[in-house]
């Protein structure tokens, strides 16, 4: 049986189409309907209900040298409030999750999960921590928005003041009041655009929810679910776990070596991904040049070799054309060269192309 947000009411006033997601219900669109939402983040602002997602706390002495330990990035020279983004690895090098690691102050740090692997990552990071750390997984209290959009920050300034919202990418600020509700503020995202991610008590997100769709009125503000989640993160090449990356999968191959630190003195999957060597399969990003639409897990052929397989696609709204990312063989991975998927039996044409496919002007 499927879990609720406390925003489960909120969503179905606002006309959510309410679709089982990672254990919850949650929407997967509004009436306004996918195009209009993935557009409004890309030149408004869009609200996204992701308390589904998990939370979990890491304390203790030697709660450092335990992240340090678990995941592939080193979060040694972080300093109070910044974030930062890590792959966790299993013994062979493959990706058991993805996630972010906000440091609240030295020996407390606050580490946000994907929802869908929640459990599975609590109790692996249970099974491999280290003496003198303490975890505790607090998910269930926690809610979390998102607001996304060029206008997040003028929409923001109504209900707080200009000293409560980070200014760099990746850094947070903490027990900030917004609309009177304390709040973690974050300056992230998932969507490729400028915007927040605010963490508040789970029972005070209906009333945030509803501060900031009245807040956002006049700036075009609105409701947003999971499938312009999805087309906003693929549109700006985002991985998700389960797609770009999984168990088999290593960072390297996937293109996200700048969070794996391999000078660190060790971290769970070091000695299989320095085993394994350079990568011979990476990923890249195709633009459909035929006619069609490229899903996930489809065979990609080049000059008749079959050279990898899909990892996502669709139409994307903003830039209006379909597209998808693909793991592919090294060799095969130069923009330019000419490739095709096989979608149910028929080949459809594609190039390869660098990524991100979209990337905002600043």
């Amino acid at each position: 049986m499927e879990c609720k947000t406390t925003l489960y009411d909120t969503h179905v006033k606002y006309g959510g189409k309410m679709v089982p997601f990672a254990g919850f219900l949650l929407p997967v669109q509004y009436g306004t309907g996918v195009i209009a939402e993935h557009m409004a983040v890309r030149t408004a602002c869009g609200l996204f209900d992701v308390s589904h997602m998990g939370e979990i706390l890491c304390e203790g002495e030697a709660a450092l040298d335990n992240l340090n330990h678990l995941l592939t990035n080193d979060f040694t020279s972080m300093v109070d409030g910044q974030a930062r983004y890590s792959p966790m690895c299993n013994e062979e090098g493959g990706v058991v999750d993805d996630l972010i690691v906000y440091k609240i102050r030295d020996n407390h740090y606050f580490i946000v999960v994907n929802a869908s692997n929640k459990d599975k990552d609590f109790a692996w990071m249970m099974a491999h921590k280290l003496p003198g750390a303490e975890l505790k997984d607090i998910s269930a209290g926690v809610g979390q928005l998102a607001l996304q959009g060029p206008k997040a920050e003028e929409i923001l300034l109504k209900l707080t003041d200009k000293e409560n919202l980070p200014v760099k990418y990746y850094t947070c600020l903490i027990d900030r009041a917004v609309a009177g509700i304390r709040c973690i503020v974050s300056k992230t995202g998932y969507t490729g655009e400028d915007g927040y991610e605010l963490y508040m008590d789970a029972g005070k997100a209906p009333e945030l929810f509803e501060a900031l769709m009245e807040a956002g009125k006049e700036e075009g503000l609105i409701p947003c679910g999971l499938g312009a989640r999805d087309t906003l993160r693929l549109e700006a090449a985002m991985p998700l776990y389960g797609h770009e990356m999984d168990d088999t999968i290593t960072p390297l191959e996937t293109g996200l070596s700048f969070a794996v630190k391999m000078k660190k003195e060790d971290f769970i999957g070091k000695a299989a991904i320095e085993a394994k060597g350079e990568p011979t399969r990476v990923r890249v990003g195709l633009k459909v040049t035929g006619r069609g639409i490229i899903r996930e897990h489809e065979t990609v052929y080049a000059n008749g070799e079959e050279i990898g397989i899909t990892t996502s696609g669709t139409h994307v709204p903003y830039l209006k054309c379909p597209v998808a990312m693909a793991l592919v063989k090294k060799e095969y991975a130069v923009p330019g060269t000419k490739a095709e998927a096989d979608v149910r039996g028929r080949r459809i044409e594609a190039e390869v192309v660098p990524l991100p496919f979209y990337k905002r002007t600043k």
